[in-house]
């Protein structure tokens, strides 16, 4: 069953350019998006920056109208019928946001349960609950304000489920934590997502979006580029990645190596003890002994062949291209 449903969604934006002779101009954030998201499924949207994720995810918590094309969450239109949806889902801002940090995270989460009308008999065990599964138990009388950024992010996945959530949205949930505080957050996006909650997941991370999405859309100027499993999404590359540490790296190497058949893509880059060299191709088997030659007199000091991450895939269908 869909969960979320996206058709045909459009959302444009009106501004003025120029500065002496001001002129109206559209920009077209989403531009006929159509996706649905199942029940229980840890989806990722994908973009780089301008892409149009979080004005999707504005338009399916209905803090924002889409211009035209329809999007509905647990059935309910995300413009017309607002009110029983917001109900039934909750929001989480990556950062250090909606939180109040003169406050305790007791007293936070108490605040929005009142905000969420959830009744007094259930409140008091659902804060404890919610503290103890982000591991804040032991600090639900201090104020936010003495609290580090890993803690005020748990705390925030605490507020967003004060209401007992049916759809979760995160926006980029895991920014500026250190790996141990990112791992706890994913650990803790995992848990939800066993026991039934739908997550609509946004982030940069590719190696996060890896392991925890069920399905992964990329979508870049406000189009929908790609959309499948993180494992097909990979196969459908249908190349490899050879990688390759040199002492020496000659002028003309590059191109040499870009002319050979089947290399697709060849991008180096120079560190203090010598050279790496970044070779897509297909049928890498073949390349590699071509690659060795081609670069015998540059002292190799190691040569690896590894299949496409997700973040080839991502540079890929993006090319690159990270100031849309």
């Amino acid at each position: 069953m869909s969960v979320i449903e996206v058709k045909n969604l459009k959302r444009d934006y009106e501004t003025s350019v120029g500065i002496f002779k001001r002129e109206k101009k559209v920009v077209h954030a989403i531009k006929d998006i159509s996706f649905e998201v199942g029940q229980g499924e840890i989806f990722g949207l994908l973009g780089p920056n301008g892409a149009g994720k979080t004005s999707t995810i504005k338009i399916l918590t209905t803090l924002l109208a889409p211009t035209a094309g329809e999007a509905r969450v647990l059935g309910c239109k995300c413009f017309g019928e607002e009110k029983e949806l917001r109900k039934r889902i909750n929001f989480i801002f990556g950062g250090e946001r909606s939180l109040y940090w003169r406050l305790s995270a007791y007293d936070n989460l108490s605040y929005f349960c009142d905000l969420y009308q959830v009744p007094e008999k259930i409140k008091k065990k659902r804060i404890a609950d919610l503290l103890d599964m982000v591991g804040l138990s032991d600090r639900a009388h201090y104020r936010v304000e003495t609290f580090s950024k890993g803690m005020k992010q748990r705390l925030q996945i605490a507020r967003g489920l004060v209401n007992n959530p049916e759809v979760l949205f995160l926006d980029e949930p895991t920014i500026g934590l250190d790996p141990v505080g990112a791992k706890t957050l994913r650990d803790i996006i995992k848990r939800l997502s066993g026991e039934g909650k739908t997550i609509l997941l946004t982030t940069h991370y590719m190696q996060e979006a890896d392991e925890l999405c069920d399905r992964i859309a990329i979508i870049n100027k406000g189009e929908l580029y790609a959309l499948n499993t993180s494992e097909k999404l990979k196969e459908n590359m249908d190349s490899a990645v050879i990688e390759v540490d040199l002492d020496l790296l000659k002028e003309d190497t590059l191109y040499k190596l870009k002319a050979l058949e089947n290399v697709t893509a060849v991008s180096a880059a120079s560190y203090n003890l010598g050279h790496k060299l970044k070779i897509d191709c297909r049928n890498p088997k073949k390349i590699i002994p071509l690659v060795s030659q081609q670069l015998s007199e540059n002292q190799i000091k190691s040569i690896v062949m590894r299949e496409a991450t997700l973040e080839d895939v991502y540079l890929k269908i993006i090319g690159g291209d990270c100031s849309a």
